[in-house]
């Protein structure tokens, strides 16, 4: 068969499966013109599993949306500084500051130029822990070699407690070093604990101090959780390293006692450095006061409050004619009265009001300084307290047993 026989074929068979009816076909189409083809329930099928698409998706997305919301806000990390200012910030996922806490009074002044700590809210942890120490640095909280900054982290995750740690770390010795500082950095890692959570909130201090606090009355269970809780890390450190024999004085009681033995006590130009040096044989506070005409060194016992060594009459050394050397009586107007200072010794030794007894609290000049003179007893030790009537600090404090 030739092609042109074969393609006349094919046509003949196409003329008999699909007739040349076109007029036909449009005859039957004029008879259905004006009827509606019924696609309802396609189109509404189609846009009911859009609607419920859309729907899914936006829910989704809100959830996905709150999540990622609740992730970035939550509290991940708990980070705390401590000095003797104590600052705890908690942190997100992605290291962010949520809130800057200053615990204590000391906290408040490093944290001043940064709106109480407001100011630190959103920013990342590594740029708020290098705000922070350089307040602390331009404070002088972290000059002397004998100084310490703790860092302590508190997360579930431990991996990422340690990698909080490391970077921190990193970060303060930079700051540190570029600011020529000389304080040792401390740091330790923590997991969650409501007890220690509880005694840090009692004693306004951070859980990394508190933990510290711990450290030691595991060492000597004899001491007090609030009175080691007044010390500086640097105490806390010393005493924890010399295995923590007794309660240390306090370096406010160690400048009293420098400045009593040195007969300095009512000036008001005197001011006084105190580094802590417990982990030495003897164990004492270096004292040095520096007055208008020159700097002066004492050496104090830590436990017993005795000056060691140190110039015994300042003021003789005083030039002639110096108007500084000079003493003044503060203004009477200012004491905490009688039930304050009591309250204040009995905190400090760790004594209620119901186990004290044979109480006698005397207000008394100390070289023109107001004084409380608190005693009193508790089960078979006896206590002793001068307290500075104006601002309630405890100058000195001994504790024996009651013979």
């Amino acid at each position: 068969m030739t092609n042109e026989k074969m393609e006349q074929g094919l046509a003949a068979a196409l003329k008999k499966t699909a007739p040349d009816d076109v007029n036909g076909v449009l005859s039957r189409c004029e008879e259905r013109k004006g009827t509606v083809i019924p696609m309802t329930t396609k189109k509404t099928a189609n846009r009911k599993w859009a609607t419920l698409v859309a729907a899914c998706l936006a829910v989704i997305l809100l959830c996905g949306g709150g999540v990622f919301y609740q992730q970035a806000h939550a509290v991940a990390s708990v980070v705390s500084l401590d000095v003797n200012p104590s600052i705890e910030l908690k942190v997100s996922r992605n290291e962010k500051v949520l809130v800057c806490t200053p615990l204590n009074e000391d906290a408040k002044a490093i944290l001043a130029d940064m709106s109480n700590g407001a100011d630190l809210k959103g920013a990342k942890l590594d740029v708020a822990v290098n705000a922070i120490v350089g307040s602390l640095v331009r404070n002088g909280y972290l000059d002397s070699i004998s100084s310490a900054i703790m860092i302590s982290v508190e997360d579930k995750d431990t991996a990422r407690a340690e990698k909080l740690q490391r970077e921190l770390t990193s970060a303060v010795d930079g700051v540190l070093q570029t600011s020529e500082a000389k304080a040792a950095v401390l740091t330790q890692t923590l997991t969650q604990d409501a007890a220690r959570e509880q005694q840090a909130r009692e004693n306004n201090i951070s859980t990394g101090k508190a933990a510290l606090v711990n450290r030691v009355l595991t060492i000597n269970p004899s001491l007090k959780f609030d009175a080691l809780a007044k010390l500086s890390v640097e105490e806390l450190k010393d005493l924890a390293e010399a295995g923590a024999p007794a309660m240390p004085i306090g370096k406010d009681a160690a400048a009293y006692a420098a400045e009593q033995y040195a007969g300095s006590t009512a000036l008001d130009s005197v001011t006084a450095e105190v580094d802590s040096e417990l982990d030495e044989s003897p164990a004492h506070y270096e004292v040095e006061l520096h007055t208008a005409w020159g700097e002066f060194e004492y050496l104090v016992d830590a436990y017993t409050g005795k000056v060691l060594s140190g110039q015994k009459d300042l003021l003789a050394t005083a030039p002639a004619g110096d108007e500084t050397a000079k003493p003044t009586v503060p203004s009477g107007g200012a004491d905490i009265g009688h039930a304050k200072a009591k309250s204040i010794a009995l905190n400090h030794a760790g004594v209620s009001e119901n186990e004290a007894y044979d109480m006698d609290i005397e207000l008394d000049d100390e070289d023109g300084t107001l004084v409380y003179e608190v005693e009193f007893k508790s089960g078979n030790m006896e206590y002793s307290y001068e307290i500075n009537a104006a601002s309630g600090a405890i100058l000195k404090h001994e504790a024996e047993i009651d013979d």
